[in-house]
């Protein structure tokens, strides 16, 4: 089992989902390619872990939907005790702006204002989604016990990173100008 295996499988203690809604949640995490998730949820399947459920679906193609069995939950349980593994970063844009020496400051303006573009959209969803959660849960999102408290701290988290990265642009753009 590897880290996007419990992924998925941490994903579906929520509720159960289709492997189209996987990917879209596992954007919190990491970005991992439909190729990639839906041989793991066959082998998950395999290894008793999940069971899928076939819900036909009128005007569309019908959809798997996920479910995490109680081995699956057992599974997860026992991973969760052990230390996790060192995390991986790789962004391409670090490597530009480590390199920007080489390039003009129209570049280099473009460069950092795109990236503060593309979390700007990333910070507006985020906001979006954490106050439906807060809408829908209330005051039992913050309870450690509550099924969706982790979904709520891991959001909040990368919403604080998004932020962040706005600002560190911005304090870069003022170097650059």
């Amino acid at each position: 089992m590897n880290s996007l295996a419990y992924a998925l499988l941490a994903m579906l203690v929520r509720k159960p989902c289709s492997g189209y809604e996987l990917a879209e949640m596992l954007e919190v995490f990491w970005q991992a390619k439909h190729s990639q998730i839906y041989p793991l949820l066959a082998k998950l399947e395999n290894d008793g872990y999940l069971t899928p459920e076939n819900v036909e679906q009128t005007g569309r193609p019908n959809k798997k939907l996920y479910h995490i069995t109680d081995s699956g939950r057992d599974k997860l349980k026992a991973w969760m005790d052990k230390a996790p593994s060192i995390p991986v970063s790789r962004d391409e844009f670090l490597i530009k702006a480590y390199s920007i020496s080489l390039t003009d400051s129209a570049t280099a303006n473009r460069l950092f204002e795109d990236r503060i573009t593309y979390y700007k959209d990333k910070v507006y969803k985020r906001e979006k989604l954490i106050q439906e959660m807060e809408a829908e849960y209330g005051p039992d999102l913050k309870n450690l016990e509550h099924q969706i408290f982790g979904r709520y701290i891991v959001h909040q988290r990368k919403l604080l990173m998004e932020q962040q990265e706005i600002a560190w642009c911005r304090w870069v753009l003022t170097l650059i100008r």
